[in-house]
């Protein structure tokens, strides 16, 4: 992988580069296909995601303004950071030159760089905003509040996958060095995981229920995505398919955990299926890709040590000085008209508005 210019800090007789120094909006750079243009393309599609992910957390309660701030700083200070760090030539992918820990933190599809980091900001979003009004009873148990069409998540996971299978191939060509042939094999595992993950949800919930829980499938389908997507350039298929399972498992129990336990009232289960897929997704890859490279374990756990020691407390910081500033909760009356009228003034579904007055005019 290329090193790109950068600031760094000399600390042991050591080198680390903590940012890059490039110019601000991609002045000096041209877009003509070269590998940093290329990158930097791929770079603005992975923090698009990352900043789509807490959205699912903070539904139906969220202001819209607010959601666009908390947007800005995840993608103005918080993913840059990170996303260096691992995949710019920064301090993480250097474990391996610096300290002989493999070959650096490996995320190939940004399991931890996109997922976990937007799992984090989706956590941060949860906590500060407080669960939806309605949804837990005096006696705290949650009330269910399903999704409006289980088709259309399905759908959503379907176009998904399709989206896994680019982005997944473009961030280890890129960042990781892999061959170009080696898309093929990353279109398998990124397949093969989702495919387990789906699988093993629909069994447990169906084992567990009595009948498979459309929408915890859904959050398994999505959760072995992103746990498959580290090692998506190194690991055998039979590798990615008991990533995919166990992620899959992870994810349903993990929604469960999170609702019942915690009281934190995340909507679309972004936490369980990001972070705590992506958790897993980076601790698979020190198993797959460090196969008789001495350290990579533990270059892996010092990713997750740095994304739940440092960037979930950052994350969390500026949320929390974001809602002082700017209250991030919609009032009452926002939560029982839907953001859809009281946010952008138009329904979403004008085809349920009951016209009361018409029944009500003697």
């Amino acid at each position: 992988m290329a090193r790109l210019p950068a600031r760094s800090l000399v600390i042991a007789g050591k080198s680390w580069d903590w940012i890059a120094a490039g110019p601000f909006f991609l002045r000096g750079l041209d877009p003509d296909g070269s590998p940093a243009s290329l990158a930097a393309l791929l770079q603005m599609i992975g923090v698009a995601v990352a900043a789509q992910i807490p959205l699912g957390a903070g539904a139906e309660r969220w202001k819209l303004g607010a959601s666009c701030a908390s947007t800005a700083l995840l993608a103005g200070i918080v993913y840059p950071l990170f996303g260096h760090w691992v995949w710019g030539g920064g301090w993480l992918s250097q474990l391996g030159v610096n300290y002989g820990l493999g070959s650096g933190l490996v995320d190939a599809g940004g399991s931890g760089a996109i997922h976990v980091l937007g799992g984090l900001a989706a956590l941060s979003i949860a906590w500060i905003l407080g669960p939806r009004r309605g949804k837990y009873a005096q006696d705290g148990l949650p009330a269910a509040i399903p999704a409006h069409s289980t088709v259309i998540v399905l759908l959503g996971c379907m176009l998904g996958w399709l989206g896994w299978l680019g982005i997944n191939s473009a961030g280890a060509i890129l960042f990781m060095g892999a061959a170009e042939g080696s898309a093929v094999l990353i279109a398998i595992n990124t397949t093969l995981s989702g495919a387990a993950g789906v699988l093993t949800a629909a069994l447990l919930t169906r084992a567990r229920f009595g009948r498979p829980d459309a929408s915890l499938c859904a959050n398994g389908w999505i959760g072995g995505l992103v746990a498959g997507s580290a090692s998506c350039a190194t690991a055998p298929p039979a590798g990615s398919l008991l990533i995919g399972a166990i992620a899959g498992a992870l994810v349903t129990y993990a929604v469960e955990w999170f609702e019942l336990r915690l009281a934190i009232d995340d909507p679309g289960g972004a936490i369980s299926v990001h972070a705590v897929g992506g958790i897993w997704g980076l601790l698979a890859a020190g198993l797959f890709a460090g196969r008789g490279v001495s350290g990579q374990w533990l270059a892996q756990v010092v990713g997750i040590a740095t994304l739940l020691g440092l960037m979930l407390p950052l994350l969390y910081c500026l949320n929390w000085l974001l809602d002082r500033i700017y209250p991030m909760r919609v009032a009452a009356e926002g939560e029982r008209q839907g953001l859809d009228l009281y946010e952008l003034g138009g329904g979403a579904y004008p085809e349920f508005i009951t016209h009361i007055d018409e029944f009500t005019q003697s």
